[in-house]
């Protein structure tokens, strides 16, 4: 490597995430524009059906899908428009939310790329749909997981619980390695 080259990017370990997580919180809405055409929020925001359509939402995924969580369901929207996505996802460290990381980000990706806006919620907007917007900006965006949480963090505080956050760095060491491997 030349003296020019920038160093190799590495995946963080999970505390220097955390770290970056909690600097400079400041108060959060119900409900924030983090991407262009992808919010996330909490349940009130989610079954306020006259917010969703003045925010012009079209999709909705509950990442508390289920009735030991949000129970809203494609049911819950069906007097509206909304293409309903849910994840049953329980918000403790030991929940693996991983396996739903592509699917959701296929979600995402195909709303927006239809001109549709997405509304991403769990109970408080701050976990399991954090997480869930973060590995789409991953997925889809080309964005480190570093890059995805000062991107969210620039409109919302997000605080993804320890086990999920460790995901992301996997999915992160992951979505590196391959784009090393298309490079070679």
């Amino acid at each position: 490597m030349s003296s020019e080259e920038e160093p190799e990017y590495q995946t963080p370990p999970t505390c220097d995430l955390l770290g970056l997580l909690l600097r400079n919180r400041r108060p959060t809405g119900a409900v924030n524009e983090v991407w262009p055409g992808l919010y996330i929020g909490n349940t009130a925001t989610a079954k306020d059906k006259s917010l969703l359509e003045d925010l012009g939402i079209t999709h909705v995924v509950n990442a508390a899908h289920g009735p030991q969580h949000i129970d809203t369901g494609p049911h819950f929207y069906k007097d509206t428009n909304i293409v309903y996505h849910g994840v049953e996802a329980a918000d403790c460290k030991d929940f693996d939310l991983s396996p739903f990381f592509t699917e959701t980000a296929d979600f995402i990706h195909t709303a927006l790329s239809q001109k549709g806006k997405v509304l991403v919620h769990c109970a408080r907007g701050i976990s399991r749909s954090a997480t869930l917007v973060l590995s789409y900006l991953m997925i889809t965006q080309n964005l480190t997981v570093v890059a995805a949480v000062k991107t969210v963090r620039q409109h919302r505080n997000i605080l993804p619980n320890v086990g999920f956050l460790k995901q992301l760095c996997q999915l992160d060491s992951t979505l590196c390695q391959q784009r090393r491997e298309e490079l070679r």
